[in-house]
């Protein structure tokens, strides 16, 4: 425990102050202060030394230059284990400054303010304020640091419970707080000088050459910036800025468009992270009519991408809706004629680009990383028959087709596929039998006969209850990871019925 001897007291904000004061009168503790600070301290019957006193200076160019002096610094910073710093105190007569509590001005308000002007902002930059802040929490082994009023309550207990004296602990405590202050002081104001049309920059470790302001982010009333090159990625053709949710939807549609490669010409349709229609056939405009087909409705403003050139004939099908966003690695240019009719409709070319091998989230106020999941499972070598009745190679083709969209599904996922088309899938559920009730009860809703389809499902089934549900509307083959501990159970019911599966060994939760 450290006895407080010299306190600095130099506040903005006075509500709270006067209980610490009247505590450090009454332990003794010499308070150096600043204008009104000092005159509220005086207010309440208790010393206070100017530190224009101190300094030899008084407050000059309107109070822009009041704390920043040797005597003031030194006080805060020389270390008392330090026998030249000891040595230099005395010499300097530097007094021992052990508690400070400083606040900083009110630039977030000022800001948020109407009507105020640049220079009115600019003066509640603090620079003082701010420098004994990181002054005191740098030597917290010696100084206390309370950089708020938020910090009131606990320093006034400690006074009171400890008679005037600090531990380590407690001034690490205040320590990391006090940087935490001056973080947020710090990123407010960068934020403000680095706004563009009134969208605040958001703080991160990238250039500004590399930020893409959005136009704004899941709703209207929140700004949303990108930071990372859209323009390797691809070349905007046509239409407005892109939006934050615009965004969200095309990672996912170029992450389930690789799966495809470029085989097979390949068209998805991609709404809220999920896909509602992807088909694969022998010409694009085959894809785009089966793939809208899967789910007309859901369609309606959504985004669009595929692995081939769009040419006229399917631009003049693709037009016939409204939507969002299109990609594609090229266009005719009778097509791109027929595309830009709608002037607010974003045509983007893709670029090939290396994609980054990790994925980022943000959460709990901090950042998880983790491996870009790479793999699908499905193949034949990835594959192990489960069942009696073994799948054929028209349905496992269907099988990983299907696999390939419920990897890239909410979860709980359940992808119901035929003959290369995405039928209907239940996605985002908490129960994967309310995942399969949902993905039939939508397929029969278009008209979609189901016997024939196969099933994927994005984790194993506990129970037999979905392989029995399937069965009964015909459903009888399905991939699946398999590694639920009643994975016999499930065998068991499709072996029973003379349905297939397969396990892959793979679970794609995506949530």
């Amino acid at each position: 425990m450290e006895k407080i001897k010299g306190a600095l007291i130099s506040v903005f904000y006075k509500d709270g102050l006067a209980e610490i004061v009247k505590e450090l009168d009454k332990n003794g503790v010499e308070i150096y202060s600043t204008g009104g600070t000092q005159t509220f301290i005086e207010g309440l019957g208790v010393k206070a030394h100017a530190v224009e006193n101190l300094t030899g200076y008084p407050s000059i160019f309107g109070g822009r230059v009041k704390t920043l002096h040797p005597k003031v610094f030194g006080g805060i910073l020389h270390r008392r284990d330090n026998e030249d710093d000891r040595r230099q105190a005395a010499e300097y007569e530097i007094p021992q400054i052990d508690l400070v509590i400083v606040d900083l001005y009110p630039f977030e308000q000022t800001v948020a303010t109407p009507g105020a002007t640049e220079q009115q902002i600019i003066e509640k930059i603090d620079i003082g304020g701010i420098s004994l802040i990181r002054a005191a929490a740098k030597n917290y082994k010696d100084v206390a640091i309370v950089p708020s009023v938020n910090q009131y309550g606990y320093i006034l207990d400690l006074l009171r419970t400890q008679n005037g004296c600090t531990t380590l602990e407690q001034r690490r405590r205040l320590a990391a707080e006090a940087f935490n202050v001056s973080s947020h002081y710090d990123t407010a104001i960068f934020n403000y000088f680095n706004r563009t049309e009134g969208i605040p920059a958001f703080k991160q470790s990238f250039t500004e050459a590399s930020a893409t302001h959005l136009r704004y982010g899941e709703n209207p009333h929140q700004a949303a910036v990108f930071f990372g090159d859209l323009s390797a990625q691809f070349e905007q053709l046509h239409g407005k800025e892109i939006s934050y949710n615009n965004m969200l939807d095309m990672d996912a549609a170029v992450n389930l468009i690789a799966e495809f490669g470029d085989s097979e010409p390949a068209f998805v349709i991609m709404k809220h992270n999920n896909a509602c229609g992807v088909a694969v056939r022998p010409t694009l405009v085959e894809a785009w009519k089966d793939a809208l087909a899967g789910d007309p409705v859901s369609a309606f403003g959504g985004v669009l991408i595929t692995n081939r050139t769009v040419d006229k004939a399917t631009a003049e099908k693709i037009n016939e809706i409204f939507f969002e966003v299109i990609m594609a690695p090229g266009y005719d240019d009778d097509a791109l004629a027929v595309l830009e009719t709608k002037k607010n409709r974003i045509i983007l070319k893709a670029k090939s680009a290396a994609r980054c091998g990790k994925q980022f989230r943000s959460l709990l106020g901090g950042v998880a990383v983790q491996e870009r999941d790479a793999k699908v499972g499905g193949r034949d070598s990835e594959v192990k028959q489960a069942t009696d009745k073994a799948v054929t190679a028209d349905e496992l083709k269907d099988l990983i087709f299907a696999n390939k969209i419920v990897k890239h599904s909410k979860s709980n996922a359940i992808v119901l596929a035929k003959n290369g088309m995405l039928l209907a899938s239940g996605i985002g559920q908490t129960s994967r039998v309310d995942s399969l009730r949902q993905a039939i009860a939508k397929a029969k809703s278009f008209g979609f006969d189901l016997r024939g389809a196969v099933l994927a499902s994005d984790a194993f089934f506990p129970f037999a209850d979905c392989a029995e549900i399937a069965h009964k509307e015909g459903i009888d083959t399905i991939i699946q990871p398999g590694g639920s501990v009643r994975d016999q159970d499930t065998i068991d019911y499709c072996n029973a019925n003379g349905m297939a599966m397969v396990f892959t060994g793979l679970r794609h939760f995506k949530h």
